[in-house]
């Protein structure tokens, strides 16, 4: 570890804030010595802002069908392959209902953008009957891209929180990884209009997609400051077999743990998972995530018979474990780590 690179982390950490050209110094010179020195920071602004407290969301994700034909996911609309599926409000609120007894104080519902069968009318009453039947918890949608009105809706219904990553904050790396029928700018409005209406916003990227660049990160690092998401949501880009970037090699998983620790000394009281992508690259992956700064794990809610369905990418961990075994297995890993997981609905302070 170069001295410079010890003074940008010192910096980041006193001022949260670096001009893109650091950024670029930290991401092209890093090595491990450097990468354990930013966890050590960061590991130490988390535990000073949540102790040794880790908060779980436990995860509905209630439909693989998607009009949208992302170029990195394995359901993308053209993937014939896939094996769609469709869960009804029972199936949702009965997977709430059995999160809730294991302690689950925030359920977070994700699908697909499959806005025909589900628009926002038929969300905001999921919500209402989810919130009516467990009045102390959170919801979190994560729905991808929809209308003002879309939000505005679900939001009145009682939504708190929504989930929608920013994949990059590069318009020419997002229009490599998305069709035409895609838009950049209507996403980042997304997200703007998300924060106007008073949700607690997440955004994120994936670390290591396909021709990204150290400049790219720098630029999201850059977005995620001037934004302040509430929470941010990164992982290792991971390929599907089914999808054009099937040859495309994984994200590093040692950039993405060094990225959790720079978005923790950056936005010091931010949400910041451990994904199950982490988990999926390295079998320690979510404890190395915590141990980077990380404060959340989102374990899965969804019936077993459908988990695999759900497989944005090829390999993912935790589709044949109960509910319960998801969450007494999060308890164990933290707790052989030092940390404890709270029963609370782990709001943005």
């Amino acid at each position: 570890m170069t001295d410079k690179l010890k003074a940008l982390i010192d910096r980041l950490e006193a001022e949260h804030t670096l001009k893109k050209e650091e950024w670029v110094a930290l991401f092209d010179g890093y090595d491990d010595e450097t990468r354990e020195y930013a966890a050590k920071k960061a590991r130490e602004t988390a535990q000073s802002v949540f102790g040794n407290k880790i908060y779980i969301r436990g995860i509905v994700e209630f439909s693989n069908v998607c009009k949208n034909d992302c170029l990195y996911c394995g359901i993308r609309c053209s993937n014939s392959n896939a094996v769609r599926y469709r869960l009804t409000e029972e199936e949702i609120l009965s997977c709430c209902d059995e999160g809730y007894k294991y302690g689950f104080r925030t359920f977070v519902l994700q699908s697909g953008e499959d806005h025909k069968e589900y628009p926002a009318s038929r969300m905001a009453e999921i919500v209402r009957m989810i919130k009516k039947a467990h009045p102390d918890c959170a919801v979190t949608l994560s729905l991808g891209e929809m209308e003002y009105e879309d939000y505005k809706l679900m939001k009145e219904a009682g939504a708190d929180r929504y989930l929608l990553r920013h994949e990059t904050a590069s318009k020419e790396l997002y229009e490599k990884l998305h069709p035409q029928s895609m838009s950049f700018e209507h996403r980042m409005q997304c997200l703007k209009w998300l924060k106007e209406l008073g949700y607690q916003t997440g955004a994120g990227m994936m670390i290591g997609a396909p021709y990204q660049t150290s400049e790219h990160l720098a630029e999201d690092m850059l977005f995620l400051r001037s934004f302040e998401p509430h929470m941010i949501g990164t992982g290792p880009f991971l390929p599907h077999s089914d999808t054009p970037f099937r040859d495309m090699p994984k994200g590093s998983y040692e950039l993405t743990l060094f990225v959790l620790s720079l978005c923790r000394l950056m936005l010091p009281d931010v949400l910041l998972p451990a994904t199950t992508a982490l988990g999926t690259i390295r079998p320690n992956g979510r404890e190395q995530g915590v141990l980077s700064g990380a404060n959340v794990i989102m374990p899965n809610l969804s019936p077993t018979a459908v988990r695999k369905k759900y497989m944005l990418y090829d390999g993912k961990i935790c589709t044949e474990d109960s509910s319960d075994e998801c969450r007494s297995c999060v308890q164990a890993r933290m707790k052989s780590i030092g940390y404890e997981v709270e029963i609370t609905r782990g709001d943005h302070r």
